[in-house]
């Protein structure tokens, strides 16, 4: 069996998700002893030996809906978001305009083109003010996209709002940019397991090993508890032209 929680792991954040995963599988009673960090993501979702793993929402909505078991959403209690969804900020320096649609012709930074919060998102929120970001920067992570900004390689980017709240307190450059925009709420990063298996075991195993976390580990991993986000309103988002 194999267990990943890849979405939010960075080195200050790993202990913490170590933890999570111990509680959660000492609920269930089985399950791998230790967080795979060293596979592709894709090859992780797609393992049929999957007991748990995180996704992003466009991936679950392109290729992973009727390949994996939707389990539940993490609810992350941002503010101007329902329980389970989270949205994308727009970030920029500090000493550039504040307003998104001076951004037009801007070099936008994304991670990749199948991330609801860093491409399909922005891109869905641009064409609502009349434009698209076409002079594109691809970064390969959100950390990287908003350090690219600061370092003037970009002028903006979109991040997944728990990124950035975890940029403002561990990385030093995230001082120098500020909000700008934000993005209409979408669901949040399914937790997914292999088809067949029992999702609604696994759900309330994930609940009960959120709350026996410490509450230092809860407000490291940004969690609440986890929710019910029907499959349906993942597929319903629309999806962007590709870069």
């Amino acid at each position: 069996m194999i267990a990943s929680l890849p979405m939010y792991d960075r080195a200050e954040t790993a202990d913490a998700h170590d933890r999570l995963w111990g509680l959660i599988r000492n609920t269930l009673g089985h399950g791998p002893a230790s967080l795979t960090r060293n596979r592709d993501v894709w090859d992780i979702w797609h393992d049929p030996a999957l007991c748990l793993s995180q996704t992003c929402g466009y991936p679950y909505r392109a290729k992973l809906h009727g390949a994996v078991t939707l389990i539940g959403t993490p609810d992350h209690g941002l503010a101007g978001c329902a329980p389970g969804y989270y949205q994308s900020v727009f970030v920029t320096r500090k000493d550039q305009p504040g307003h998104l649609h001076q951004y037009r012709d801007a070099r936008f930074a994304f991670n990749e083109a199948m991330s609801q919060s860093g491409w399909a998102a922005a891109q869905t929120h641009a064409a609502q003010l009349g434009f698209q970001f076409s002079n594109t920067v691809q970064t390969g992570a959100h950390r990287e996209s908003a350090r690219a900004v600061a370092e003037g390689r970009a002028d903006v980017a979109a991040l997944d709002a728990v990124s950035w709240a975890m940029m403002q307190a561990y990385d030093d450059f995230a001082s120098t940019l500020h909000v700008v925009d934000r993005t209409t709420p979408t669901p949040a990063l399914p937790y997914i397991c292999a088809p067949g298996a029992d999702g609604r075991e696994m759900f309330n195993a994930i609940g009960a090993a959120i709350g026996d976390l410490s509450a230092r580990d809860r407000a490291t991993l940004h969690l609440k508890g986890i929710v019910h986000v029907p499959a349906r309103a993942y597929l319903e988002i629309p999806n962007p032209p590709a870069p």
